[in-house]
């Protein structure tokens, strides 16, 4: 256990920022399986740019790492396209 002050508010910091980071990649795995299942090119394309947006997000806080959310983007984007 810490035993300095800073330590133990680091502690708490930390816990509050994992807690609202596994809710945000939770949020945005959620949105990009919704956005995989639908079939109408109207709809997904409302919907990919949400889904990049929150992938942004997540990459500019290090959730996921820089070149994933690329990855994904361009995945995502490549899909839409075909529908």
């Amino acid at each position: 256990m810490a035993n300095h002050k800073s330590a133990l508010k680091r502690i708490r910091s930390n816990e509050k920022k994992k807690v609202l980071n596994r809710y945000q990649h939770k949020t945005t795995r959620n949105a990009i399986k919704a956005l995989r299942i639908a079939t109408d090119k109207s709809d997904a394309t409302a919907k990919l740019s949400s889904v990049i947006s929150m992938i942004d997000k997540l990459a500019k806080k290090n959730v996921i790492h820089d070149n994933k959310a690329s990855n994904l983007k361009s995945k995502l984007t490549k899909f839409v396209a075909k529908l």
